[in-house]
C-alpha cells in the first residue's frame, strides 16, 4: 500500500503540514509523520503540535548540529531508515535546511519528492533559503506552487516536475486555527496596549548585520507607537552581542515578550493594527480574509509579491528615518479589508492529495 511521508523540521513547517495531515486522517489514509528538529527549540515545536491537535510524529530528531551543511548531514544519516519505501511518496513544506536535507535524501533513495510551496523566488541570493528552494525545486517530482506567478518562475527555469498550482496551505492553517486560538490563547490578558503594532525580525541579513539590525531598533523606538515584540533567540543574541538591547529598556511603548506558540502569536496577528516582519510567511498570512492585516516588510525584496500586488505588504527601506516615516503613517491608516487572497480560499491541502491520489 502506498503510503505518504510527511517530514518536518520548523515550526512554520508543522504549521503548514498540519491541514495535509489532518485531510489525510480524514480521508483515512496511511501516512508516517517525521519531525526533523531543526527548529531552535525543541519544546516549543512538541508545544506547537499539542496546540494545533496533531498526532505525535511517529519518529523525532533533535538535532546536535549548528552549520547549515552539518545540520543537512545530521538530518539525512538519520532519517535514511526513516523516508519509507520505494512506493511511497515524500512531502516537504517550504525552503530551510530540513526541506533541502529531506529532498536530497529522497533522491538519493529513489523516492518521489512532493515539493509544497514551491516556486518563490526572491532573487536575492544572499537568502540561504533562495538556495534552498532552487535546489528543491529542481529535484523534485511533484511541485505545488501557490499561485500563478510561483508556477511561471518554474517553467522559467524549465523543471522537470509536475506543477500544479494549489494555493497555499497556510490559508487553510489561519481557517482551521484561528477558532482554535480563540478558544485556547490567553495572551491578550499579558498585552499592556489596548491598540498595538507586531513586530518580529529574525533573518539572518538583518539580524546578523549591526547597521541594518541597529536601523530597525532605532525605527521601531523612534515611532514611539505601541509595539509588541516576541522576541526571536537568534535576534535576542545578536541584540546583545552588538549593545542594542539596552536601547529597548526603559521604553514604554514597546513590550518584549518570549516567543510565542502559534496560536497565541494567531490571536496577536488578530488584534493588531499592522505587523512590521522580515518573515516571508506572515506576508501570506496577513492575506487572509480572516486576518486582512497590512505588513510592512523589513527587507529589500520579496518572494511573495502577491501579497505586494494585494496592497496588504509593503517592502520598507532599512533605515531607521524611513521605518519610523512608515510606522507613522501606517498607524493612522484605517483597516483594510481584503475579500480573496491570493494564496487561495482555504482548500490547498484538498488540491495537493488530490494530484497525489491520481498519481497512485
Amino acid at each position: 500500500m502506498n503510503k505518504f511521508v510527511i517530514v518536518a523540521g520548523t515550526r512554520p513547517e508543522i504549521i503548514k503540514v498540519a491541514p495535509i495531515i489532518r485531510k489525510l486522517i480524514e480521508k483515512k489514509k496511511d501516512f508516517k509523520f517525521i519531525y526533523s528538529g531543526q527548529h531552535y527549540d525543541h519544546r516549543l515545536s512538541t508545544q506547537i503540535i499539542n496546540d494545533l491537535e496533531l498526532p505525535i510524529p511517529d519518529f523525532s530528531l533533535k538535532l546536535k548540529s549548528k552549520t547549515p551543511s552539518t545540520q543537512i548531514a545530521e538530518i539525512m544519516t538519520n532519517l535514511e531508515k526513516q523516508i519509507g519505501t520505494k512506493n511511497d511518496i515524500v512531502l516537504a513544506q517550504g525552503d530551510t535546511n530540513s526541506v533541502l536535507a529531506t529532498a536530497l535524501l529522497a533522491v538519493k533513495l529513489k523516492r518521489k519528492i512532493g515539493h509544497i510551496e514551491a516556486g518563490l523566488r526572491s532573487f536575492d541570493w544572499r537568502m540561504p533559503e533562495e538556495h534552498n528552494r532552487r535546489m528543491v525545486d529542481h529535484i523534485s517530482d511533484f511541485l505545488f506552487a501557490p499561485t500563478r506567478n510561483s508556477k511561471e518562475n518554474l517553467l522559467d527555469e524549465n523543471v522537470s516536475g509536475k506543477i500544479s498550482i494549489s494555493g497555499n496551505t497556510v490559508m487553510d492553517a489561519i481557517k482551521q486555527h484561528l477558532p482554535l486560538s480563540r478558544k485556547k490563547s490567553k495572551i491578550l490578558q499579558d498585552v499592556k496596549f489596548p491598540e498595538f503594532i507586531l513586530a518580529t525580525f529574525h533573518r539572518a541579513e538583518n539580524v546578523d548585520n549591526e547597521i541594518v539590525l541597529n536601523n530597525i531598533a532605532k525605527g521601531i523606538i523612534g515611532g514611539k507607537i505601541p509595539t509588541i515584540i516576541p522576541l526571536h533567540p537568534r535576534t535576542k543574541k545578536m541584540l546583545k552581542k552588538f549593545g542594542i538591547m539596552r536601547k529597548f529598556d526603559n521604553c514604554k511603548h514597546i513590550q518584549i515578550l518570549n516567543p510565542q506558540g502559534y496560536l497565541d502569536f494567531l490571536t496577536l496577528m488578530n488584534n493588531c493594527k499592522f505587523i512590521m516582519t522580515d518573515s516571508g510567511g506572515i506576508q501570506e498570512e496577513g492575506t487572509s480574509p480572516f486576518l486582512s492585516k497590512r505588513v510592512l516588510v523589513l527587507r529589500e525584496s520579496s518572494e511573495r509579491p502577491e501579497a505586494i500586488n494585494a496592497g496588504i505588504a509593503t517592502l520598507i527601506p532599512l533605515k531607521y528615518q524611513k521605518i519610523i516615516k512608515s510606522i507613522l503613517k501606517e498607524w493612522d491608516k484605517k483597516e483594510v479589508k481584503i475579500g480573496i487572497s491570493p494564496y487561495g480560499n482555504g482548500n490547498s491541502a484538498s488540491k495537493i492529495l488530490n494530484v497525489l491520489e491520481k498519481y497512485l
